[in-house]
């Protein structure tokens, strides 16, 4: 079997339109959400969201080509222009082994929007006939590949809120069996519209907070929901060999990745945590005994009540007492929740904390909850050796993933 290894990586958050400005300000505890400025929310309880500011696509995206695509494919592009150019892999790599694995939970979000109404008021010939290919979800796919000639495998993944992670697991898999020399993984969303903050808000999934300190709290008992975040965050994982023997700079190796399904409820988690644990031991499972406080798990953490709950008792499943020595933290404090990029984004979390021994915080962290007392890292970032990096994310439709980075020896 080929190690993995990343050797690229980009990111556009609420809280940085790069890697190194996400990480900076994700260390300092910066929060990202605030009122949505989208569209008018007088009449929706649901006030705020972590949206992503002031993006330039200059020498990214040509502006003929902006009207062309969904803000989720502008998002996945812009994550993906940094990574390569991260990994200086283009040049490095034969193309008809070069892929990419990319997905999002949703897709054209807006452009469906907006096309649905243009053909309610104005009729079926004003549609635009880039309506199809802005909407469908494999597009940013399909757009990273043109713009890299990644002529090798390229798969679109759709595993709601596990989107991102589990793109990176099936490119580590894809690798790991030699389908692929290296391969452009990751995630992206743009959801932040009327529609989604009524569809996901009648569902009470979303917080009814009054003030963006207590939007997005995870694990804190006043939770009361998610906040819709956006933006795209992409890897490039690459066989082990292929990168060393091009000299490329390596973040960490891809030590573990599991996957498996609660087959339980369309929305909520399992709160007997048994399924989301299998994955977090199918991770872990060739990887040499670690001891529990040098172990850092980049939680899920969306605020709401039962993912948190279920998290919880997923690493006292996994872990046992030990679970209360573990380094946890959820940057969905400050992003909210990224849906289909957040996966990737976390996994970059996972991966940084891993290289720099430094722990983001849970920002906002106030009241404990008595059901979910272990350590979620509250408030200020902590600087501790680490030796594994754990990402877990959880879905709708029962989709559990983990994902394990360790450094390179």
């Amino acid at each position: 079997m080929n190690r993995v290894v990343v050797t690229g990586m980009g990111a556009l958050t609420p809280i940085g339109n790069s890697v190194p400005e996400f990480w900076e300000n994700a260390v300092n505890g910066v929060n990202g959400i605030d009122y949505i400025t989208r569209f008018d929310t007088t009449d929706l309880k649901y006030k705020f969201a972590g949206e992503v500011k002031n993006v330039d696509y200059t020498g990214i995206i040509e502006k003929s080509q902006l009207r062309k695509t969904d803000l989720f494919t502008q998002y996945a592009l812009y994550a993906a222009d940094e990574a390569v150019k991260d990994s200086g892999i283009i040049g490095n790599i034969d193309e008809t082994r070069f892929g990419v694995y990319f997905g999002t939970g949703v897709g054209g979000f807006d452009t469906f929007c907006a096309d649905h109404s243009t053909l309610l008021e104005k009729g079926a010939r004003r549609v635009s006939p880039f309506f199809i290919p802005k909407m469908i979800v494999n597009i940013a796919a399909g757009n990273i590949a043109i713009r890299y000639k990644a002529h090798g495998v390229n798969m679109c993944v759709s595993t709601a809120c596990a989107t991102g992670a589990t793109a990176i697991g099936e490119a580590y898999r894809a690798i790991k069996h030699g389908y692929a020399d290296a391969i452009i993984c990751g995630g992206s969303e743009a959801t932040i519209n009327p529609l989604a903050a009524a569809g996901f808000g009648n569902m009470k999934a979303l917080s009814t907070a009054e003030t963006k300190e207590t939007a997005s709290i995870p694990f804190d008992k006043r939770r009361s929901g998610f906040v819709l975040g956006e933006g795209g965050a992409a890897l490039i994982l690459e066989e082990y060999e292929h990168a060393k023997a091009r000299g490329a700079k390596i973040y960490a190796e891809v030590s573990g990745y599991g996957a498996t399904c609660d087959a339980y409820h369309v929305t909520s988690p399992d709160p007997d945590a048994v399924y989301t644990a299998n994955a977090v031991k199918e991770a872990m499972k060739d990887i040499p005994a670690v001891e529990a406080d040098k172990i850092y798990i980049n939680a899920h953490g969306t605020s709401t009540h039962y993912n948190d709950l279920t998290e919880t008792r997923t690493f006292k499943n996994v872990f046992g007492e030990d679970a209360y020595k573990l380094h946890i933290s959820s940057i969905k404090s400050m992003t909210g929740h990224m849906l289909g990029a957040a996966g990737a984004i976390e996994a970059i979390t996972a991966i940084n904390t891993l290289r720099t021994g430094i722990v983001p915080p849970t920002i906002n962290y106030v009241e404990p909850d008595e059901e979910c007392d272990l350590d979620y890292t509250p408030n200020k970032a902590v600087k501790t050796p680490i030796e594994l990096a754990l990402s877990t994310n959880l879905g709708f439709g029962g989709h559990n993933t983990c994902l394990a980075f360790t450094a390179v020896k």
